[in-house]
């Protein structure tokens, strides 16, 4: 049942992705509420899949690359329902639809979603580290969309080459405000969740994760803090943010996660 609704999650963002495309390809961007339907029911579905997999597993859904890549395309579209509309980017939506069904297709066809054996007892500050870790992620993830739409918006104007969808993007400022906003509470959780996987002591200070959390923790606050001295441009913070998701991209694939040794 659960594999039935994330599949059906994984149409939902297609139907989005697939508008996407059409509107690239046509030049012609017309406002749907369809886009926005789709991302809304496909988020009911991931959400009604983590809490069968939860319930199914008795402790947070992340014990495995699968429920990851999953948890983590939820938080994205989590912080695109909560900022787009305060934000007015509901085109958001519209960049972050490829990405979540990448995401997940992937997941459904080339990870693996094999139950860890290990059984370890529930602990809580464990699964909360794990929780608002990849939460975290979802918000640079939608930080890197911003940037793409900023850098997108900012080469438009400079080539005048204006397509019908630039004129239903958000003003550029309002992107850069977003993209910086996103970073920054992105960082916040993950100090969050530094600190209670701290709380873990010797099961989390000798794991692999600490290497990786410190550094993107580092690496973020390094971007947060120089943006918000305005010690590097808009268009800098917007290229960095894609340029520091792919890393968080390519190196949490090496990670271990809840279940496997005991190691997140």
């Amino acid at each position: 049942m659960d594999r039935l609704l994330l599949a059906a999650s994984t149409f939902c963002f297609l139907v989005g992705f697939a508008y996407t495309m059409h509107a690239l390809g046509a030049r012609v961007y017309r406002a749907s509420r369809l886009n926005l339907f789709a991302i809304l029911s496909g988020f009911l579905c991931q959400t009604a899949f983590l809490w069968l997999r939860g319930q199914q597993l008795g402790r947070c859904p992340l014990t495995n690359r699968f429920e990851v890549l999953v948890f983590l395309s939820w938080s994205m579209v989590l912080f695109y329902l909560l900022i787009g509309p305060a934000y007015r980017l509901s085109l958001l939506g519209v960049f972050t639809s490829p990405l979540v069904f990448i995401f997940q297709i992937s997941a459904l066809l080339l990870v693996a979603d094999v139950p860890s054996k290990l059984k370890l007892a529930p602990n809580g500050w464990l699964e909360l580290h794990a929780a608002i870790s990849v939460v975290a992620c979802g918000a640079f993830a939608l930080a890197c969309v911003a940037g793409v739409m900023y850098l997108v918006q900012e080469r438009q104007l400079k080539t005048h080459h204006i397509h019908s969808i630039f004129y239903h993007l958000p003003p550029i400022r309002d992107l850069a405000v977003a993209n910086a906003r996103l970073i920054i509470a992105g960082f916040i959780l993950l100090t969050v969740g530094l600190g209670s996987g701290f709380k873990l002591g010797g099961m989390f200070t000798h794991s692999p994760l600490t290497a990786w959390s410190v550094g993107v923790w580092l690496l973020y606050g390094v971007i947060a803090a120089l943006g918000r001295v305005h010690r590097i441009s808009p268009r800098r913070v917007a290229w960095v943010s894609v340029a520091a998701f792919c890393v968080v991209l390519v190196t949490l694939g090496g990670l271990r996660f809840v279940t496997e040794k005991g190691a997140l």
